[in-house]
């Protein structure tokens, strides 16, 4: 990761911390899902409305470290407006830029502002922060009832 990358990262980072966009519940929810990662303590709901295979709103409440909060707010802005389909794309390649099966530096547009957690690769346990809220995600689309955990 470039020095300019990772001046980035810390900004939007601590912007989406400080100042969560979507953060929140959803009167009746079409799906919701609770998830935790007991080693860190984060903690995150996810609410979703589906209309006609569109995610139409998309929001959060929880307790989380930096990463796992931003990461959450910039999920839910980033999805949004999407089609199941499409959400089920961004969620592979999101986990895939963090896993490490993507090659670092791939050219990933559909990521867009995401793509700024490519650096989080390189601290393993800090991939359960960054992708617990998609993983929560995921379960409240599929109407998982129980709860999502890193573990």
């Amino acid at each position: 990761m470039t020095a300019e990358l990772s001046d980035l990262y810390q900004e939007v980072t601590l912007d989406h911390q400080k100042s969560p966009r979507n953060y929140g519940t959803l009167d009746e929810p079409d799906g919701h899902a609770d998830g935790a990662n007991p080693l860190c303590g984060d903690r995150v709901t996810v609410h979703v409305k589906i209309h006609d295979g569109v995610a139409t709103d998309v929001r959060f409440q929880g307790v989380g470290c930096a990463i796992c909060t931003s990461s959450a707010s910039m999920m839910t802005t980033r999805v949004k407006g999407k089609s199941l389909e499409e959400i089920d794309g961004l969620f592979s390649s999101f986990h895939d830029l963090l896993t490490g099966d993507a090659a670092p530096g791939d050219d990933t547009p559909t990521l867009g502002k995401l793509k700024i957690f490519e650096g989080v690769r390189n601290f393993p346990i800090r991939v359960k922060c960054a992708t617990l809220p998609w993983h929560t995600l995921r379960a409240a689309i599929l109407g998982v009832d129980e709860a999502v955990t890193t573990e």
